[in-house]
């Protein structure tokens, strides 16, 4: 039964994919969407109100609605911050979605606007701080520790005793080893593995594929 009101920042891939599982997986009934101003497109998305994110107090109550901030990792997820701190500026509560087909395991709950898909398995002791995303497939190992704003993207590997510092990106397919700290503002590119601490602000990326001299049918597998 749905007994939470929520409104969704965004419209963009983000927003319909968070729609679509608040829908079909938490007790929050969907009730219109909102963002700034000037990017009011038209007065709906999704086939539900569109409202501009200034004064949208006054159309969405506060005390009557939660807030869900559906932004991807743009600015290093610095403009999902923004919006997640002008939302509570506004009084509203901060929604979260963690899926049913995930396997939370720590006794320790995930902070707010927290979006966590499917297959996921995030071991004891983990520590998920406030605007997190953990696309779906990863694992997050035991006393390791997500600290605000971050993305994490699929099939990613956190061994046991990990800290990602805020506002960092992570990879598809990267991986950490033991204890290892990600430090403020990290980038991690697709499949690169980490066994040491970063540095901050640092971008790290693996070695370009290398193409043979040989067409794929002249290979014998």
């Amino acid at each position: 039964m749905k007994n939470r009101k929520l409104i969704i920042f965004g419209t963009g891939d983000i927003a319909q994919i968070a729609k679509y599982y608040f829908d079909i997986d938490s007790d929050f009934e969907v009730c219109g969407f909102t963002v700034d101003k000037q990017y009011c497109a038209s007065e709906s998305y999704e086939g539900l109100p569109l409202v501009p994110f200034e004064g949208i107090e006054t159309v969405y109550p506060p005390a009557d609605y939660y807030l869900f901030v559906a932004l991807s990792y743009a600015q290093m997820n610095k403009l999902r911050e923004q919006k997640f701190n002008e939302a509570k500026g506004k009084g509203y509560r901060i929604a979260s979605y963690i899926s049913s087909k995930c396997s939370y395991l720590s006794q320790f709950k995930a902070g707010e606007n927290a979006f966590i898909f499917e297959d996921n398995t995030i071991q004891p002791f983990v520590k998920i701080g406030d605007n997190v995303t953990l696309w779906s497939g990863n694992h997050i190992g035991h006393h390791s520790v997500i600290e605000s704003h971050n993305f994490i993207s699929s099939h990613v590997v956190i061994s046991g005793h990990c800290t990602i510092e805020s506002y960092c990106f992570l990879g598809v397919n990267s991986t950490l080893a033991h204890k290892v700290k990600i430090a403020k503002g990290t980038l991690l590119g697709a499949g690169v593995v980490i066994s040491k601490d970063t540095e901050e602000d640092g971008v790290y990326v693996t070695n370009r594929p290398l193409k043979l001299d040989k067409k794929s049918f002249e290979i014998k597998l």
